[in-house]
């Protein structure tokens, strides 16, 4: 299996759903492709490069994909997702407002650097409502460097204005249709 961690982004409703619910709809689909799947909670940022549009939601998840699975393979189902819940790549501003986003920020230990993937994601270090998340899924991470390089990084964003919207454990409860999860206090995994 090969470790997997995304970002996660909305600041726009689609089809009736508020920006939060997007994000559960998409953690939803990654349940189908990836194992062991934790969620961080949500955070409230605001926007960065293109300033002028609504506050977005954010979050980090974190699972495992087979070993079969590809880098581009995962894109792939990524971007299906994202056009679901409402994402024109065609028509829409880069850095703009965005009904979905998601971002491959580390799969395993590989490197992709070509014009449709690049894998660490390039900008991740200079973004605290990535690395806000991020630092939270990796507190049960068994390596104490790879914690602390995006802790410190972090450290370096403290103008960045993220704020909690939403704790992990409510957002469970909200993708799970608010039933309660039994194993959350426990490891964070839903398989």
């Amino acid at each position: 299996m090969t470790r997997v961690t995304l970002a996660l982004g909305s600041n726009m409703s689609c089809g009736g759903k508020a920006p939060v619910q997007l994000l559960a709809a998409a953690c939803d689909e990654l349940r189908n492709h990836m194992q062991r799947v934790v969620f961080s909670s949500v955070y409230k940022t605001s926007p960065m490069y293109v300033v002028q549009q609504p506050d977005f939601y954010n979050m980090v998840v974190r699972g495992d994909v087979h070993d079969s699975v590809t880098p581009y393979a995962l894109l792939k189902k990524i971007n299906n997702i994202e056009k679901k819940y409402g994402r024109n790549r065609k028509n829409e501003i880069r850095f703009g407002p965005r009904p979905l986003d998601i971002d491959i920020l580390l799969f395993g230990d590989e490197t992709v650097c070509d014009s449709d993937l690049v894998i660490p994601h390039p900008r991740m270090n200079e973004r605290a409502f990535v690395l806000v998340p991020l630092v939270e899924i990796l507190s049960d991470c068994a390596d104490d460097v790879i914690r602390e390089k995006y802790a410190a990084s972090l450290k370096l964003l403290f103008t960045q204005d993220v704020q909690l919207h939403m704790d992990a454990k409510e957002f469970y409860g909200m993708l799970l249709g608010g039933s309660h999860y039994p194993f959350l206090d426990e490891a964070h995994y839903d398989r």
